[in-house]
């Protein structure tokens, strides 16, 4: 998907680099300078939630109106989206008054963008706006905010013995009660959620478990409130002298004035093409919180209309790909127009 998506840039005019990333695949960074205005980031990423050879047993479907498959909105169709409209960017006027446009494509943003985070912010602190093309939401959502996310992975070890010895301690009596502990310090109504998406233990039926392990799921609304949440997971770790690891994997952030101008502008294009739109807070993350953590005016969920994300029913509006990726390209002009003047 990366190689496919490089070669469109590069026809494009974009200068094209590839650097593997051991176990994820390739990260693309393709820059193309347009004349002296502001600099724009456009995020993506050519990883899924779907293990390799998910596509033979649940293959690409077209219907009149809708089109699935395994990665379909999150996010092959939104990067196809995407070059059609810097297509359509430069062959407008205003292309000339914009600096220089960066498109990241990312091979581990389903796994948190941990080979990628340094990159990411790397490009993000010479960008001026970043764009990101994960899926926009029915009714046509925008992602004007995302929460914090974190993950971690907690365990225990005990000793081993058969279950009609003496001397067998049990890791899995001991990470256990933690569960109900843990999700216990969700506060839904307020955005706060933990949940223990993981367990796993033991080597068989009649041997003390001298190992078990947990992977933890955090979500929390703001940089203060993550920090809160992850103090608590912590503290209640070590009183139970357990192992942790991980950690705070994407930061919060909301939007500033400069961030509500680029969404004003995007609801106006919106309508232009009769398109609805309305303005999501968004409590996962994506790599487009990198930038926005920076204070870098950043808008996300600026791909085509997508249903189900990351389920067996995930689809994409194909007449999206259209309203959309018109929208993104008149988003570049617009930024073009007002701050490269």
């Amino acid at each position: 998907m990366a190689g496919l998506i490089a070669a469109e840039l590069a026809e494009l005019g974009f200068t094209v680099e590839m650097t593997d990333v051991a176990g994820h695949g390739s990260q693309v960074t393709a820059h193309r300078r347009f004349g002296s205005g502001p600099d724009v980031l456009l995020l993506g990423h050519s990883d899924t939630v779907w293990p390799a050879g998910t596509a033979a047993a649940w293959p690409y479907t077209r219907t009149d109106d809708m089109i699935a498959g395994p990665g379909v909105g999150d996010m092959k169709s939104n990067l196809v989206m995407a070059v059609a409209a810097l297509a359509q960017f430069a062959r407008a006027e205003s292309s000339a008054r914009i600096g220089e446009v960066t498109v990241l494509i990312v091979p581990d943003e389903e796994l948190g963008s941990s080979a990628s985070r340094e990159w990411i912010e790397a490009v993000a602190r010479r960008a001026d706006v970043c764009l990101g093309i994960e899926p926009g939401r029915p009714g046509g959502g925008v992602v004007v905010a995302r929460g914090a996310v974190g993950a971690v992975r907690i365990s225990a070890k005990g000793v081993s013995a058969h279950t009609t010895a003496v001397g067998g301690r049990s890791a899995i009596s001991a990470l256990a009660p933690l569960v109900h502990e843990l999700e216990g310090l969700s506060d839904r109504d307020a955005g706060v959620i933990v949940t223990v998406g993981t367990f796993t233990g033991g080597t068989a039926r009649q041997v003390t478990p001298d190992h078990a392990e947990m992977e933890v799921d955090l979500r929390a609304p703001s940089a203060q409130s993550a920090d809160r949440l992850m103090a608590a997971v912590r503290s209640r770790v070590d009183a139970a002298g357990l192992a942790l690891s991980g950690g705070l994997t994407r930061p919060a952030f909301e939007p500033g004035a400069a961030s509500r101008r680029l969404y004003d502008v995007v609801a106006a294009a919106s309508t232009s093409v009769g398109l609805p739109v309305h303005e999501v807070r968004e409590r996962g993350g994506s790599d487009a919180s990198f930038a926005g953590a920076l204070g870098i005016p950043t808008l996300d969920g600026l791909g085509p209309i997508t249903h189900d994300s990351c389920s067996r029913d995930e689809r994409v509006e194909i007449q999206s790909l259209v309203t959309r990726g018109a929208v993104l390209a008149r988003l570049l002009q617009a930024i073009a127009e007002e701050r490269g003047q």
